[in-house]
C-alpha cells in the first residue's frame, strides 16, 4: 500500500521490502541479482572496467550509488505492490507501454534509469493522492452567502 509522503520524502520507501538494507548496510549484489544485471551491464552502466565490478565491501562507489538509487526505485515499486517481491520483479522484467513498450530492467540497463525513477515517482505520487482522497472524510456542507428570498 502506498502511503503518502511529503514530495521531499516520497523518494525513499517506508520499509526495505527486498531487503536491499540488511540491518542498515546496503547490499548492492542484491539488487544485481534481484534485476538480473551482469557485471557487463553493470560496468556499462557505471563507466567502470568489467574487471572492476564487484559488490562486496570494495565495489566501486560509481556503482555503488547508481545501485543504490536503483534499489530506492525497485523498493518503491515493492511498496505499490505491497511487498510481494514476485510481482515487483516481474513488473521489471515486463515491456509496459506507458514506458515506450519496454521493460522496466531495459530502461535501467539502457542508462535511463532517471527517467524510470520519475515515472514511478509520478505514479506513486498520484496512487498516493488517490488514497487520501479517497480515504478523505465527506466535506461539511456549505452554507450559502446568498441572501434567501423571503
Amino acid at each position: 500500500m502506498v502511503t503518502a509522503r511529503s514530495g521531499l520524502f516520497a523518494s525513499i520507501p517506508g520499509k526495505d521490502y527486498l531487503l536491499f538494507w540488511q540491518a542498515g548496510r546496503f547490499q548492492p549484489q542484491r539488487v544485481a541479482r534481484f534485476l538480473g544485471l551482469s557485471n557487463s551491464e553493470a560496468a556499462s552502466l557505471s563507466g567502470v572496467a568489467q574487471s572492476s565490478v564487484r559488490f562486496d565491501r570494495k565495489i566501486p562507489h560509481g556503482l555503488r550509488d547508481l545501485l543504490s538509487e536503483v534499489a530506492a526505485t525497485c523498493t518503491l515499486v515493492a511498496e505499490v505492490f505491497g511487498g510481494d517481491a514476485t510481482r515487483t520483479a516481474l513488473w521489471f522484467k515486463t515491456r509496459n507501454p506507458t514506458l515506450g513498450d519496454v521493460s522496466p530492467r531495459h530502461m535501467i540497463v539502457s542508462g535511463r534509469h532517471d527517467e524510470l525513477r520519475r515515472f514511478v515517482m509520478e505514479a506513486v505520487g498520484a496512487d498516493a493522492a488517490a488514497g487520501a482522497i479517497a480515504d478523505a472524510p465527506d466535506p461539511a456542507p456549505v452554507k450559502s452567502q446568498m441572501p434567501e428570498d423571503n
